[in-house]
C-alpha cells in the first residue's frame, strides 16, 4: 500500500464567503496534494467549514435565518468556488455534521476523565469578532481604548463571573519547548518558529474552552448548558474527519491518516495551531502532526486584502480574466510561499504573459505546428544508433537540463517551495524555446539530407514539453491534460509514478501529436475590465 500522506487547510469561518486568501491556501494544498498523488503518495486532502460560534448566531439572527441554515446557506458558496478552482479535496467537514459532534465530545470527555479539565469563573479581555479573550498583557492601546491585538476592534471586559471549563494548558509549557527544540521542522517557515518559542516561553495561560452565554456549539457531554468554544471545536476537525471518535472502522481510518504530514494555515492563526492544538494532542496522548505551515498574506498596495478593506476581489472574478490555470500558476508561484505577496492586475499580467504566453504557451504551439507540417501529425521515429550519434555530434542541452530537474523540483515541492519548483521548470521551458531557434527547424525541412537531424530536434522538442507538462500540472491541470493528450499520451493528472515518468526518452515515436488552441493567448492590461 502507498505511504498516507495527509493535508488539510483550515476549517474557513462560514461568516464569509470565499475570497482571495481562503482560495490562496486551498490552491496551496491542493498543488502539494495532487504532486503527492503524481509521485506515488495516497493522499488524504482535507478542508472545510467551521460552522458554530457566537458570531454565527448573530449573522444567522440578523438574515432571518436559524444558524443551520444560515450555515447551509454558506456551504454551497465555498464548494462551487473549489469546484471552480479544480481543488482534489477529498473530504469536506463540517463542524455542525454528527460525526464531528461525536469526536469533539469523545475527545473532552477523554480529557476530562484524564484531569486536564477544571471548572472556573473567568473575567477578562474578550473580543466578539474573534471570539478570543486576551491577557492584559496582549491587549494593544488605540487612541486610549482597549483593542484585540488581532483584528484592532474594540475589546469588552467581561467581569460577570461566567463560570467556564479550563483545560490546564500551563502544564504543556516545557513539553512543548522540548518538542520544538526535538523536531525543528514542526513550525514552518523559521521565522514563525521563533515566534511561536518565544511565546511559549513568556508563559501559558490555562485556557478557556467551553461558554454558557449561547448555545450554538457542541455541547459538553459532562456538564449541561456548556458549549465547545469555537477555536477549540474547529481544531478537532482534523482528526473528527478522519474518524475519531467513530465507529470502529472509522477509528481504523483516523490511525492510518493521522498525523498529517502538512496543516497550511494562515500566520494569524499560527497560536491556535502551534500551541494550543499540540498540547491537547499531547494531553490526548495522541501523535503530532509532522509540519504546520504558516504563509503570509496576500497584499494590495501594502495591505491585507479583506472586505473591510474594500480591495477584494473574488477568485471568480480572476479565473474569468486569466484562466483557472493561470489564476492558480501565479498564487502558488510569483511570491515565495510563507511570505507576504505583494500582488497586483499588473504583475498578474506581466506574468502571464512572460512565463506562459510567450514561454509554455508559445512552446507548445510551435513544436505541435511542425511535428505535423514536418512529420505528418506523429512524433518523429529515429534509429536509437543515429539518435546516439547526434546526440554526440549535436549535443541535447534539453536532456542535460531534464535529467536534474526531477531531484531538485521534488524537494522543492515537498518542502513546499512551489517558486523553487516553478523555477526547475522553467529552466526547461525557457531552454527549448531557444533550442528551436538554434536548430532551426525549418532550415533543416528544407534539406532531405537533414531529415535524421530534423527528426531529432523535433523530438527532443516534443519530449520536452512531455516532461514540461507532468511537472506543471500540479499547478495547471487543464492546460498540462491538454498538452498531454496533443503528443497522444493519457490524463497527465492521473500519473502516480512522476519519477518514473521524469524519465528522459519516455515518449514513444510515432505516436499521434495533433495542434491544440493556444493555452494563454496574451493579454493587455489595458483590455481588462473586472466590472
Amino acid at each position: 500500500m502507498a505511504q498516507s500522506y495527509s493535508i488539510t487547510t483550515p476549517i474557513y469561518y462560514v461568516n464569509a464567503i470565499p475570497h482571495l486568501g481562503t482560495a490562496y491556501t486551498t490552491v496551496a494544498a491542493d498543488s502539494l496534494a495532487r504532486f503527492e498523488r503524481m509521485d506515488g503518495k495516497d493522499v488524504f486532502f482535507l478542508t472545510g467549514l467551521d460552522e458554530h460560534g457566537q458570531k454565527v448566531a448573530e449573522s444567522a439572527a440578523k438574515n432571518g435565518m436559524t444558524p443551520q441554515e444560515w450555515c447551509d446557506s454558506i456551504a454551497p458558496k465555498f464548494q462551487q468556488t473549489w469546484k471552480d478552482l479544480l481543488i482534489t479535496n477529498d473530504d469536506f467537514i463540517r463542524t455542525t455534521e454528527p460525526r464531528h459532534m461525536r469526536g469533539v465530545q469523545a475527545f473532552w470527555t477523554d480529557l476530562y476523565n484524564k484531569g486536564y479539565l477544571y471548572k472556573a469563573s473567568y473575567s477578562g479581555w474578550y473580543c466578539i469578532h474573534e471570539e478570543t479573550y486576551y491577557t492584559e498583557s496582549e491587549v494593544e492601546e488605540i487612541d486610549g481604548e482597549k483593542c484585540c491585538p488581532e483584528c484592532h476592534r474594540p475589546l469588552r471586559f467581561n467581569d460577570d463571573g461566567e463560570e467556564n471549563w479550563f483545560f490546564k494548558l500551563s502544564e504543556f509549557q516545557e513539553p512543548l519547548l522540548k518538542f520544538y527544540e526535538e523536531h525543528p521542522d514542526f513550525v514552518q517557515p523559521n521565522t514563525r518558529r521563533n515566534e511561536v518559542i518565544s511565546f511559549v516561553k513568556g508563559g501559558l495561560k490555562d485556557l478557556s474552552i467551553s461558554r454558557t452565554t449561547f448555545d450554538w456549539g457542541v455541547p459538553l457531554p459532562f456538564d449541561e448548558g456548556h458549549v465547545t468554544y469555537v477555536w477549540i471545536d474547529a481544531l478537532l476537525n482534523y482528526i473528527t474527519a478522519m474518524g475519531y471518535g467513530g465507529s470502529e472502522e472509522e477509528v481504523k481510518n483516523f490511525e492510518r491518516r493521522w498525523p498529517v504530514q502538512y496543516h497550511f494555515v494562515g500566520k494569524d492563526i499560527i497560536r491556535f495551531h502551534c500551541v494550543i492544538w499540540p498540547a491537547m494532542l499531547m494531553a490526548a496522548g495522541l501523535p503530532m502532526p509532522e509540519k504546520v505551515f504558516a504563509h503570509g498574506f496576500l497584499l494590495t498596495k501594502g495591505q491585507k486584502m479583506s472586505k473591510s478593506t474594500g480591495n477584494a476581489v473574488s477568485p471568480q472574478d480572476l479565473i474569468k480574466v486569466f484562466g483557472i490555470d493561470a489564476y492558480r500558476y501565479y498564487f502558488m508561484t510569483d511570491v515565495p510561499f510563507g511570505n507576504d505577496g505583494s500582488i497586483s492586475m499588473e504583475r498578474m499580467v506581466q506574468v502571464y504573459n512572460a512565463d506562459l504566453a510567450n514561454t509554455w504557451g508559445n512552446l507548445c504551439s510551435r513544436a505541435f505546428n511542425m511535428a505535423v507540417k514536418y512529420f505528418d501529425g506523429k512524433v518523429p521515429q529515429i534509429d536509437a544508433d543515429k539518435y546516439a550519434q547526434l546526440e554526440q555530434e549535436l549535443g541535447n542541452p534539453l536532456r542535460e537540463i531534464a535529467e536534474g530537474v526531477y531531484a531538485s523540483y521534488s524537494e522543492k515541492f515537498n518542502n513546499v517551495d512551489f517558486t523553487g519548483a516553478a523555477a526547475e521548470v522553467s529552466k526547461l521551458s525557457s531552454r527549448a524555446n531557444s533550442y528551436i531557434e538554434e536548430m532551426a527547424p525549418w532550415n533543416l525541412a528544407k534539406d532531405e539530407s537533414k531529415a535524421d537531424e530534423l527528426a531529432y530536434v523535433i523530438y527532443n522538442t516534443l519530449e520536452s514539453i512531455r516532461l514540461i507538462a507532468l511537472y506543471y500540472a500540479p499547478w495547471m491541470p487543464q492546460t498540462s491534460k491538454t498538452a498531454y493528450e496533443s503528443l497522444g499520451l493519457g490524463d497527465v493528472t492521473e500519473v502516480t509514478t512522476l519519477e518514473d515518468e521524469s524519465v528522459w526518452g519516455k515518449l514513444p515515436a510515432g505516436n499521434p501529436v495533433t495542434k491544440c488552441p493556444a493555452l494563454f493567448p496574451r493579454l493587455q492590461l489595458d483590455d481588462i475590465s473586472l466590472d
